[in-house]
């Protein structure tokens, strides 16, 4: 039953987690008493009302399950705001995230933020940011046999840990490079703060329109990052006698590639939308998230001081 604001959130939450469950229940209750409904996904439903939710809305834990809400807000790391991406798919609901996880790259504010979260809800005063994602197709034969999408990466990946995966990499219809190595990332600029990084990709500014490519413990002279038009296509194929690999989107759904797969990547059709609450420099997000030193920076407003001096 719809409350009579008309207005519906959905939540998405880390369930094994109990401080998770515990936030999501207290922020459910205050969105109640301001008159707004709170959707809950189905498989969820009980996790959450064994700590006290009990007026939560089941809907399908599916894509599509935010349609008709404003809003979803997840709780939990980033690997629970990209299960939400996946509930958000096929509607234009954004996803605002409280983060309980480590870094949470992703997330908008911390639990000790969480009445900033709810009066950022009611009042309906938080910004929307559009994220670029990428679509992604692995052919065999000529044939298409699978096909997906990613707001991080999308990752072509060795099957087997003792054998190097032989790849060839195109990029609009023209080769570049061969590689034996351990697999190859695609990422997103938003992507680029997570197995982009760590296999030592650059760091990209979210509003830059970019797609990476980074090989992963490539055994190459060549087998520097890349960073091309967000127009572009990534091919990459798996070459070689007895190279197989799998691919991963956001690392949480794979195909397998057998030997010939060819892997297409490129500009997603549909973007991920990503609620903010307040307005933030990204490189304070950096700095805070992955603690970076900068002690002994001065500050724009010193350094006018002293030139007025």
């Amino acid at each position: 039953m719809t409350t009579a604001s008309g207005r519906r959130v959905l939540l998405v939450v880390h369930v094994a987690r109990d401080d998770a469950t515990k936030l999501a229940a207290a922020f459910a209750a205050d969105l109640r008493s301001e008159g707004l409904e709170v959707c809950v996904l189905d498989t969820e439903v009980d996790q959450l009302r064994a700590v006290g939710l009990d007026q939560g809305h089941p809907v399908p834990a599916s894509p599509g399950a935010a349609e008709g809400c404003e809003l979803a807000v997840v709780f939990g790391g980033d690997g629970t705001i990209l299960r939400a991406a996946e509930m958000c798919r096929g509607t234009l609901t954004p996803v605002l995230g409280v983060n309980l996880g480590h870094v949470g790259f992703l997330a908008e504010a911390d639990a000790e933020d969480i009445h900033d979260v709810v009066r950022g809800v009611v009042d309906r005063t938080y910004t929307v940011e559009e994220r670029l994602t990428v679509d992604v197709s692995v052919t065999v034969g000529g044939e298409v046999v699978a096909t997906n999408w990613a707001l991080n990466e999308a990752s072509v990946e060795k099957a087997a840990r003792e054998r190097m995966l032989e790849l060839v990499v195109e990029i609009d219809d023209r080769p570049v490079s061969r590689w034996g190595c351990d697999g190859i990332v695609c990422a997103t600029p938003t992507g680029s703060t997570a197995y982009n990084f760590s296999a030592g990709g650059p760091i990209v500014w979210p509003e830059v329109s970019a797609l990476l490519l980074v090989p992963i413990s490539a055994h190459a002279l060549f087998a520097r990052p890349l960073v091309v038009s967000p127009d572009s296509t990534l091919a990459i194929e798996v070459v070689g006698e007895r190279s197989t690999g799998v691919l991963w989107c956001d690392g949480r759904r794979a195909a397998e590639l057998p030997l010939g797969a060819r892997v297409e990547v490129r500009r997603g059709r549909e973007p991920v939308h990503l609620a903010r609450l307040k307005p933030a420099s990204f490189a304070d997000r950096l700095v805070r998230k992955f603690d970076l030193p900068v002690a002994g920076w001065r500050g724009t407003a010193e350094r006018r001081q002293q030139g007025e001096s």
